[in-house]
């Protein structure tokens, strides 16, 4: 556009011709990163017969098939460029090719076993040289292998906020109005079904990993479990550290163990139904902690950040007092329990000491330590951090304002 031409469009169409091409230079830059992907990652540990054929499929999933999807909105766009260089509607073009985004469920929902494989590749000194070359390489941009993998999902997340950009520069009397607005929409729920495939994904995921130590442990609810509610490492009263999961239908603790050099879960104790669940915020001080775990404390400290759960049915005879690192994390699990309890129980959950605050959504745990009333000294090391379901695919505020710029920051992770 020359700096005549500029001088016919208002400010507001400038801002909004500026939001288009940043949706058209995104997908500029994801087609190059998926295509460095496969370039400087895939073909060359294939042909160094690094990783085996398998392995780089499981890994890297289809990515290659992504990149003529983007392709061909580049192409739309362009063909909806006039000669002055501007889209004057970019609507019904999106609305058009939004639906094609739903061929990207099977490789977000595969996400959390390639990570896990690639992270399992990584104790291989093959694969963690070969990466680190990558990584101090140039083209690399200083971005590990899992950055450039998880960028597709990255973009996903990204297209409501540059719509609603170009929705926002746009004047209510243009006819893009109606269709960005249904084009939102639309991408809406391509991300949520994204995100509850990917859910589903990732409890599978985890209910595979479950060790029975006999058949009684073996909950019938488990085949009925969908949603990982939460889930992290934990602490008992003694010290040693257990791995929670909280289902949408059970409250499973596990110790994290190794079995022919593959990680998983042993279940601990039986498995408590979320339908006789108890929970009992326990105020600080309130606890003392004994055993070995007095090492977490100040000469026997009394806890802080406490809580119990237990079982409603006399034959577990379970109570489990649960220790989190600080109040915010506690509440956290608080409302995450809170809420399983309030939809499978039919009545909103009591908590028996003290009101917990509303759960944000979309919100994480970074470091979250619980305990147990039984004392087992020979627990392992944990193996991964907390975390929080729904945690994929959610929406956030763009980082700042969307402005036609030729940085690299629609893809950057």
């Amino acid at each position: 556009m020359s700096s005549r031409d500029t001088n016919t469009f208002s400010t507001k169409e400038i801002k909004r011709q500026e939001a288009i091409y940043e949706l058209y230079r995104g997908e500029q830059d994801l087609i190059e990163d998926l295509q460095l992907a496969r370039k400087a990652y895939h073909d060359p540990m294939l042909k160094l017969s690094i990783m085996t054929e398998e392995e780089l499929a499981h890994i890297f999933g289809d990515l290659d098939a992504y990149i003529p999807l983007h392709e061909e909105l580049l192409v739309k766009l362009t063909e909806g460029t006039g000669s002055d260089g501007t889209v004057a509607q970019i609507g019904q073009i999106v609305i058009d090719w939004l639906p094609r985004l739903n061929a990207y469920k099977n490789y977000c929902s595969n996400q959390l076993a390639a990570k896990a494989l690639l992270d399992q590749k990584k104790q291989d000194r093959r694969v963690q040289d070969f990466l680190q070359r990558c990584l101090e390489s140039p083209f690399s941009r200083k971005l590990d292998l899992w950055s450039f993998l998880d960028i597709p999902r990255s973009r996903l997340v990204k297209y409501p906020l540059l719509l609603r950009e170009i929705l926002r520069h746009t004047p209510p009397d243009h006819p893009d109005v109606t269709s960005l607005e249904t084009a939102i929409t639309i991408i809406q729920e391509i991300l949520s079904d994204i995100n509850v495939r990917k859910g589903e994904s990732e409890c599978q995921y985890y209910i595979d990993k479950l060790e029975f130590l006999d058949d009684k442990q073996r909950d019938p609810l488990i085949d009925k479990c969908k949603t990982l509610l939460c889930h992290g490492e934990l602490r008992n009263k003694s010290g040693s550290r257990l791995h929670v999961f909280l289902f949408s239908e059970l409250l499973v603790l596990t110790r994290p163990v190794t079995r022919n050099e593959r990680s998983c879960f042993q279940v601990y104790r039986q498995p408590i139904p979320v339908r006789d669940l108890a929970m009992e915020d326990l105020q600080d001080g309130e606890i003392r902690m004994g055993g070995s775990f007095r090492g977490a404390f100040t000469n026997g400290e009394k806890a802080k950040n406490v809580f119990r759960v237990s079982s409603l049915d006399p034959s577990h005879g379970q109570t489990h007092t649960l220790h989190v690192s600080d109040v915010y994390h506690k509440q956290q699990w608080l409302n995450c329990l809170r809420t399983a309890m309030s939809q499978q129980q039919g009545a909103p959950a009591r908590v028996q000491r003290g009101e917990t605050i509303p759960a944000k959504s979309h919100s994480s745990v970074s470091s979250t330590t619980v305990c147990d009333e039984e004392e087992n000294e020979n627990c392992p090391p944990p193996v991964s951090g907390p975390k929080l379901r729904p945690q994929t695919l959610s929406k956030t505020r763009l980082d700042q304002k969307l402005q036609g710029s030729l940085k690299r920051k629609e893809t950057g992770v």
